[in-house]
């Protein structure tokens, strides 16, 4: 099943034919946001889901893979990184190793990161030292459920493997490869290894969501797949279908606390 001359059709003109680990295209991403009102609802109502699930204090809150975004808008204070250098982002750093001393941070977030990062056990071992005790991982990933698996194998552009038994994979730029299944296996498939490994790390939500509208966005690599006046209509069907977001969600948010070891 070859979708190739549809995508290419449908592809958004900001960022069309560019390389995907060219910070510019990063940069431009941001712009294919706000030009889209569909997506730009999706990423406000991301960014206040984030913002939401920040434990109390006043310690430092740090987003990995920033520069195609605006959480800071949402998060006062926000110290924003990348893993490459990109206008108005403060860090340039890896998730795997991590420039912060050992417990000094409230919480680390991001959207669509996690399954971008070549080992996640790196990132989980460093963002526990990072952490101060009661602090938090919040992120928004993409989720396996058996509607995004026809869509994540079939319509979407990345890699995506449920198969694999690791939570690494060779990388050879920083966004060109992932594995959008790597949240799922973590945090479903082998949440025992999980728990195991990280018991410092408690998951305390996991909430399968979002089963049409990031794909009637077109999201950031395509145009409009409908008329953005459609939103609350979309909206009100997913309201709907909500009882089922187990077996339609197409991403998850998920929440860690960092506790005691």
């Amino acid at each position: 099943m070859s979708l190739g001359p549809v995508r290419r059709l449908l592809a958004h003109p900001l960022t069309v034919g560019m390389d995907l680990d060219d910070p510019t295209t990063t940069e431009l991403r941001r712009k294919v946001i706000s030009s889209k009102p569909l997506l730009k609802a999706i990423y406000d109502e991301w960014y206040g889901m984030l913002a939401a699930g920040l434990p109390p204090g006043g310690a430092p809150v740090l987003e990995l893979g920033s520069g195609g975004g605006y959480c800071d808008r949402y998060i006062p204070g926000l110290i924003t990184s990348e893993v490459f250098h990109c206008p108005g982002v403060h860090l340039q750093l890896d998730a795997q190793q991590m420039p912060f001393p050992t417990g000094s941070l409230r919480a680390i977030v991001f959207t669509g990161v996690m399954h971008h990062i070549p080992n996640v056990r790196r990132f989980l071992t460093e963002a526990s030292r990072c952490l101060q005790v009661g602090g938090k991982i919040v992120m928004i990933e993409p989720w396996v459920t058996p509607w995004s698996h026809y869509v994540y194998t079939y319509l979407h552009h990345e890699p995506f493997d449920t198969e694999t038994p690791d939570w690494s994979f060779q990388s050879s730029g920083p966004l060109s490869d992932a594995n959008i299944a790597i949240p799922w296996i973590v945090f479903k498939r082998d949440r025992r290894i999980f728990e195991s490994e990280f018991p410092e790390l408690r998951v305390e939500e996991i909430r399968p969501f979002l089963p049409f509208r990031y794909v009637i966005s077109g999201g950031l690599a395509l145009r409009n797949i409908v008329p953005a006046f459609t939103n609350p209509l979309w909206i009100g069907l997913e309201r709907l279908v909500a009882p089922w977001m187990s077996s339609l969600g197409m991403y998850a948010f998920i929440s860690l606390l960092r506790q005691e070891r």
